[in-house]
C-alpha cells in the first residue's frame, strides 16, 4: 500500500468555524447598538451633563396660520425668527392635511435657503 503525499488542507471545517463566530459577533453587536443590553453605570464626579439639541417645531394649521414652537408668527417674520436658531437644530414640521400645500412649499424654500438641513416631516401612522 502507498502512502499518499498530504499536500492540501481540508478548510471547510476553518469556514464553519469563522461563520459561526461572525453570527455571535454581529448578534451581540446589534443587541448593543440597540440599547437591549441593560448596563448599570458607574457615576462620576466630574462627568459633564449631556444636553440634548432643542428641537424647532413649525406648524401649518388649516387655515394657512404659520406657527414656531406654539406661538403664532406672520410669514414675513418667520425668516427673521428662524435665523436666531442654529442651522444644525432638528427642524420638525407639522402641516394640517387640509393646508394650501403654497404654505408648505414657502417653509421648505426658506428652511433650505437658509441652510437648515436636518428637516422631518411629521406624520401619523394609520
Amino acid at each position: 500500500m502507498q502512502i499518499k503525499k498530504f499536500d492540501s488542507i481540508n478548510v471547510v471545517p476553518f469556514i464553519d468555524i469563522m461563520l459561526v463566530l461572525l453570527v455571535i459577533v454581529l448578534t451581540t453587536a446589534s443587541f448593543i447598538q440597540t440599547g437591549l443590553i441593560k448596563v448599570d453605570l458607574p457615576s462620576s464626579s466630574a462627568a459633564l451633563e449631556e444636553k440634548p439639541k432643542k428641537e424647532i417645531k413649525v406648524s401649518i394649521d388649516a387655515d394657512g396660520k404659520i406657527y414656531l414652537d406654539k406661538t403664532e408668527i406672520k410669514k414675513e417674520d418667520f425668516q427673521a425668527k428662524l435665523l436666531t436658531h442654529s442651522k444644525d437644530t432638528p427642524v420638525h414640521l407639522f402641516c394640517d392635511k387640509d393646508a394650501k400645500f403654497d404654505n408648505f412649499v414657502f417653509l421648505l424654500d426658506i428652511l433650505k435657503s437658509n441652510g437648515y438641513e436636518n428637516l422631518g416631516i411629521v406624520t401619523t401612522h394609520e
